[in-house]
């Protein structure tokens, strides 16, 4: 038995998961997963961070990096209290830090997420490995997604067609087709738009269920604007983020339309569905056997019944159903990945990232000297 915990917060910026990872040879499990909240003044500055980068100072972003870390320590503090642990008890820690900005591409691409590994490591005395996505930037890849590689060890099932689709603020889909030939990549926004949307005529976090989309009326013409985003139409490997898919993105396509927001709410849930099925579909037109949804999206049950609507031949599930809840599923993914890195293998797949080939992916931030 070998025990690593995973962190992450996704794109939403919603809170913080710390995962508690077995992995017993090939096998693995989670034995065990608490959820934090980022507290409300932390999480309205890195919104700000993430959705207003170019007004954003070096003080605030330091300041940023080393209470974001602090943060993350307290939920992996949280994890081993509820299971009885000590710091000896974790070989490592998966710190995936919190994603501000993601550009891979242009004449610097980069990718940037703060939560500083030394603060994480020196508040808990634990081995963390963190910086995960830009050694794969550096071989020439996108730097995302990277869960399709954990989603190909945790649920692919050999000799059957089948997808996994996280659905955090920005939407990607892993391809596990029949042969084992894994691809995968970012299909635009998932929870983003609808999420702050809901902040915003709602004044709630998010829209509980989907339930206030589900009264609205999809606009043709709206999507048809979304839809025309170039992004879209590119072929894989892509990723993309907050930067592309942000408010002012959805202003921009909003202008000279005069709808109740209920329907723009709906019509967002649709471009999301929508563009998860055809990604999954790939104009061919063949659905996956089996679709298993994680992230956050997997709890809007307006969304859920719109993806289901446009796969008709799936069997569209959450990942629930194999074991792992579907808010899990990433800080598990996290915490394989620090194992993949301590055991000295590649964590990447070039076939999913656009990578020239396989490398190990992070960096190793002791907590104590072996």
């Amino acid at each position: 038995m070998t025990l690593y915990i995973g962190l992450m917060s996704g794109t939403s910026i919603d809170g913080i998961d710390a995962g508690l990872l077995d992995i017993q040879g090939e096998g693995m499990r989670l034995r065990s997963a608490v959820a934090r909240e980022w507290p409300e003044s932390l999480q309205r500055r890195l919104r700000t961070l993430a959705e207003d980068y170019q007004h954003i100072g070096l003080l605030e972003l330091g300041q940023l990096d080393t209470s974001a870390a602090r943060e993350f320590a307290l939920a992996a503090r949280e994890l081993l209290r509820v299971n009885e642990l000590q710091p000896g008890d974790i070989r490592a820690i998966g710190s995936h830090g919190q994603t501000v900005l993601h550009q891979p591409h242009g004449e610097a691409p980069f990718t940037l997420q703060i939560g500083d590994p030394n603060v994480i490591a020196e508040c808990l005395g634990i081995d963390v490995v963190g910086d995960f996505r830009r050694r794969d930037l550096a071989a020439g890849g996108e730097g995302a997604p990277l869960m399709p590689a954990f989603h190909a060890a945790a649920f692919g099932v050999p000799g059957e067609s089948s997808a996994v689709v996280n659905i955090g603020g920005i939407a990607n889909v892993t391809r596990l087709p029949a042969d084992g030939q894994v691809s995968g990549f970012d299909t635009g926004p998932g929870n983003c738009l609808l999420d702050s949307w809901a902040r915003r005529h709602l004044k709630h976090a998010y829209d509980a269920d989907g339930a206030w989309a589900a009264t609205g009326t999809v606009r043709a013409e709206l999507l048809a604007r979304l839809l025309g985003e170039p992004y879209f139409a590119r072929s894989s490997p892509k990723s993309t983020g907050r930067d592309l898919f942000s408010d002012d993105w959805l202003a921009r396509a909003l202008t000279g339309l005069s709808l109740p927001p209920a329907d723009v709410q709906a019509t967002l849930s649709e471009l999301t569905g929508l563009t998860i099925a055809d990604s999954l579909q790939c104009g061919s037109g063949t659905d996956p056997r089996r679709v298993l949804v994680c992230g956050g999206g997997a709890f809007n049950a307006d969304l859920m019944a719109r993806l289901a609507r446009f796969l008709p031949h799936s069997q569209v599930s959450t990942t629930a159903a194999v074991g792992i809840s579907p808010e899990h599923v990433e800080a598990a993914g996290f915490a394989w990945l620090a194992h993949r890195y301590v055991s000295g293998l590649a964590g990447n797949l070039p076939s999913v990232t656009g990578a020239r080939h396989p490398v190990p992916l992070g960096a190793l931030y002791r907590g104590r000297l072996a």
